[in-house]
């Protein structure tokens, strides 16, 4: 899927490149000469988003609005530089993310807090600030109009509570960043998705995000587009896979409450067991070490929200 992939309707997938192919989509919606794009990768992606905005036909001046789904970096790290390079854009993300996008020094601190300096620097390079008045904050209920077509915007915590969703009402579609989990492409079999949650480092509320997916189910929506990895349909399935998977983390979780020093390695290693459990389930063709490879970060970063969870309790 590596590149530009069209999926109808005016929606695109493009590859951010972040850390590597078929991980992080930036999406573009276009609708009558005007562009959105969904989620930004970090300050490298954009070289991508102008490529393919080229090969669509669309101008840098065409792009109205930058949404974002959240403001955790791998979502969030290009929008200073996509704000630059688009000159009639606004951004709009979630009322708590709004701030830090103007001054994103504490945003870049938190991420050097949970990847270490070093690696947050060569992930994301320097974050560069919004202008406050090309940000539009995304409360629940606002509808936004791309050449007449309305977007509209979900509140949906769980997995972190600045996150947002966007439904796109022509194609009854939901943009999903990290609520409705991952599915890599990878997994597929015979076209048949998997889906795994996303826990996150220091915002995981399982409640939340039982609530906030079933909030999107009930819209009956067509398909959902993951930052981690574009377009799933069957979405009832998949849904019902999300809300057990969550269960199986939180009973992980809370099977090494008292674990100590040793609770975040226990725990990762029984998210390792679920993986190959799931990869059983669905009949993956990955070997275990591919599969290790594709999941390794993912399964840290769950393993650690699941930890700063039990401690937030």
């Amino acid at each position: 899927m590596q590149g530009l992939s069209a999926f109808g309707n005016g929606i695109y997938a493009v590859d951010s490149g972040y850390t590597g192919t078929d991980v992080a989509a930036i999406h573009l919606i276009e609708e009558g000469g005007r562009a959105a794009l969904v989620d930004t990768g970090n300050n490298d992606a954009l070289v991508h988003v102008e490529q393919a905005l080229a090969e669509t036909g669309l101008s840098p001046e065409a792009v109205d609005y930058v949404l974002l789904t959240h403001i955790h970096l791998d979502h969030a790290g290009g929008a200073g530089a996509f704000i630059r390079a688009f000159p009639n854009a606004k951004l709009v993300v979630h009322p708590r993310g709004a701030r830090h996008m103007a001054e994103p020094s504490k945003l870049f601190a938190g991420v050097s807090a949970v990847y270490g300096p070093e690696r947050a620097k060569a992930l994301y390079g320097e974050l560069i600030p919004v202008p406050a008045d090309r940000i539009i904050e995304a409360t629940d209920g606002l509808e936004l109009s791309l050449a007449g077509r309305t977007i509209r915007v979900f509140d949906t915590p769980g997995h972190a509570r600045h996150h947002v969703c966007y439904l796109d009402t022509k194609s009854r579609s939901f943009f999903t960043g990290d609520t409705f989990g991952l599915s890599y492409r990878q997994f597929d079999v015979d076209g048949r998705p998997s889906i795994f949650p996303t826990t996150t480092p220091v915002q995981f509320e399982p409640d939340a995000m039982h609530d906030s997916i079933r909030r999107m189910e009930a819209e009956q929506p067509v398909a959902m587009y993951l930052t981690h990895y574009a377009q799933v349909t069957d979405v009832p399935r998949l849904a019902a896979d999300l809300h057990r998977l969550i269960d199986a983390h939180v009973a992980i979780a809370e099977r090494h409450a008292g674990a100590g020093e040793a609770r975040k390695q226990l725990i990762e290693d029984d998210i390792w067991a679920l993986v190959a459990e799931e990869a059983k389930r669905g009949g993956w063709k990955t070997s275990e070490a591919e599969t290790r490879r594709i999941l390794a970060l993912d399964v840290e970063l769950n393993a650690q929200g699941l930890d700063v969870w039990l401690g937030s309790r």
